[in-house]
């Protein structure tokens, strides 16, 4: 298992950071659309649904995101980036009010499925294609924000653990593992902050979005870990040997990337 988990994750680096620094900004919203359209088609399944409507559905929607990269180049390039706000603004609350709401009174994952997914999965494949107008190395920045938070989260719940976050839903993460990770993303995040943004902006403000970021990453995880504890599913498919799916692999992506980019919108950065 741990050779197959290698050479999978070599085979995704080795197609995906090329593609990250070289491919035009219109090619990578294609290319994140076509990685979009199998998140759905495995939200299908977390859905409990037939193959035929996972199919159709993950077609629908890689189909729509190439359609809204072709109908709105400025948007998708970032030179009109403020016009996907009103789709964060719906990301977020959703992340932030009805997930918890979600995970406290376990409903299904069949709820408003089709809507949810949307919800769930086109901010995202927005929010990589916004992100990565920036340049390629900021996004890897803020994609590296998720992935700390995982280890510190793995590292001091195991060291620490004593109280389960979400003992019904994922049994393994702890409240000491969530510290964990909220202490190491502040710790990067200022460092950053002082690099890369020459200490511009509030402390404050700063500790406020690193907190919400942290938060967000780690409701995101949970949401997928119910959803497939529903279905009676381990992964969200086996598309990638030893790894599971793409949902697998995104899953504090779709919460974290949305309310990155709804933040940078916000805060003015984008030119609004």
């Amino acid at each position: 298992m741990l050779k197959t988990r290698v050479i999978t994750a070599v085979l995704l680096l080795a197609a995906l950071l090329p593609s990250l620094f070289f491919l035009p900004q219109r090619h990578w919203a294609l290319l994140m659309a076509a990685v979009s359209g199998l998140a759905a088609w495995e939200w299908g399944g977390l859905a409990r649904w037939g193959a035929a409507k996972r199919i159709a559905y993950g077609a629908a929607v890689g189909f729509l995101a190439i359609g809204l990269t072709l109908a709105y180049p400025a948007v998708v390039e970032g030179r009109t980036p403020g016009l996907a706000l009103p789709l964060y603004l719906v990301a977020l609350p959703f992340w932030l009010a009805v997930v918890p709401l979600w995970l406290r009174y376990k409903w299904s994952g069949a709820v408003g499925g089709a809507l949810v997914g949307l919800v769930v999965i086109l901010p995202a494949w927005l929010a990589i294609v916004q992100l990565r107008s920036l340049g390629a190395g900021v996004l890897l920045a803020i994609l590296a924000v998720v992935w700390l938070a995982d280890i510190a989260a793995y590292f001091s719940g195991r060291a620490f653990g004593r109280h389960k976050l979400a003992p019904t839903v994922s049994p393994g993460k702890t409240w000491e593992g969530a510290i964990g990770a909220g202490i190491a993303v502040l710790v990067y995040g200022f460092v950053l902050r002082h690099a890369v943004f020459a200490g511009d902006g509030s402390i404050f403000v700063w500790i406020l979005g690193l907190v919400l970021v942290t938060a967000v990453s780690i409701l995101g995880d949970l949401f997928e870990s119910l959803l497939k504890r529903q279905a009676g599913l381990k992964d969200s498919s086996g598309i990638l040997p030893g790894h599971g799916g793409v949902l697998d692999r995104i899953d504090s992506l779709t919460s974290t990337l949305p309310t990155v980019a709804c933040l940078w919108l916000l805060s003015g950065r984008a030119g609004l």
